[in-house]
């Protein structure tokens, strides 16, 4: 018989896998570059989370399940900071823009920031 833990681990850990199967189809699916990268930003996020917290739980030993819940921590930090990046560097040199989009805010608030900067 399972105990309790190992449930709630299994549950934790399967629901991430499935987190990480819709961001595949996320990326396969979806039309352009800033769509997919909200795709990997935000579900992938929660995939990573999802798995590390199931994963310790599952160990339940006190220092293993702490550098893996830091493990996750970094993950829940660096992933989105990350995309963001990529999604600024694709904007500023324009790939991938999608031709039906007529209205962009995004690049009177860039101008502004250079020049400030200047």
């Amino acid at each position: 018989m399972m105990s309790l833990r190992l449930v709630i681990s299994y549950f934790l850990m399967f629901t991430g896998a499935f987190f990480a199967l819709v961001t595949v189809l996320g990326l396969l699916r979806f039309p352009d570059v800033y769509t997919r990268i909200h795709a990997g930003a935000v579900v992938l996020t929660i995939s990573g989370v999802l798995i590390t917290l199931g994963t310790a739980i599952y160990v339940w030993e006190f220092f293993l399940s702490a550098k893996v819940v830091l493990i996750g921590i970094f993950f829940l930090f660096s992933n989105p900071m990350a995309t963001h990046a990529i999604a600024r560097a694709s904007y500023s040199r324009h790939i991938a823009l999608p031709e039906e989009y007529e209205i962009d805010a995004y690049s009177e608030y860039l101008r502004r920031d250079e020049n400030a900067n200047t």
